[in-house]
C-alpha cells in the first residue's frame, strides 16, 4: 500500500464534487432559459443536467484482493462517468405575453427546480468539505509518522 493512497482517493472525490457543483451552477443559471437549443426548427428550453459517479476502477473483487495481497495500491477513488439530461417534462407556465408562448398562451419552461438544485449544491459542498477534512487528516497522520523517527 502506498502512502499516497488517501491523497489519490480524496483528490478524485474533490475533482468529481467540483464538477458536480459546476453542473448544478449551470442548472441554476439556466432556470429561466426558454431557448437553449433548437430541435426540428423549434426552440427548446434548457434541460436540467445531473452528474453520474462511478468507481475509478472496475476491477473484480478477486483482482482487488490479489492487488492488495501483492502489496500494491488498491485505492481507486471516484470519477464522473457522464453528465445526463434529466428527462422530466418541461413546466408549462401561462404567460401569453412571452415571445415563446404557444397559441394557448403557455410557455415551456426548463425542468429545473431551484429548491432541488440548492439541496444538491449543499450536498455537494458538504461532500467536498468532508474530502478536504479526510485529506488533511491523511496529511496530519503522515506528518506525525515522519516525526516518530526524530
Amino acid at each position: 500500500m502506498r502512502i499516497s493512497n488517501g491523497f489519490d482517493v480524496s483528490a478524485s472525490a474533490l475533482t468529481a464534487q467540483r464538477l458536480r457543483m459546476d453542473v448544478i451552477s449551470s442548472n441554476i443559471a439556466n432556470a429561466d432559459t426558454t431557448r437553449a437549443q433548437v430541435v426540428d426548427g423549434k426552440a427548446q428550453p434548457y434541460r436540467r443536467k445531473v452528474t453520474v459517479f462511478s468507481e475509478n476502477e472496475t476491477n473484480s473483487f478477486a483482482n482487488k484482493l490479489k492487488t492488495a495481497m501483492d502489496g500494491k495500491s488498491s485505492a481507486s477513488g471516484v470519477k464522473v462517468t457522464q453528465i445526463q439530461e434529466d428527462q422530466e417534462p418541461f413546466k408549462l407556465v401561462y404567460n401569453p405575453t412571452h415571445p415563446d408562448a404557444d397559441a394557448n398562451g403557455y410557455v415551456q419552461m426548463p425542468n429545473v427546480d431551484i429548491a432541488k438544485e440548492m439541496v444538491d449544491m449543499i450536498s455537494a459542498t458538504r461532500s467536498y468539505e468532508a474530502n478536504v477534512t479526510a485529506l488533511n487528516a491523511s496529511k496530519a497522520m503522515i506528518t506525525k509518522a515522519l516525526q516518530i523517527g526524530k
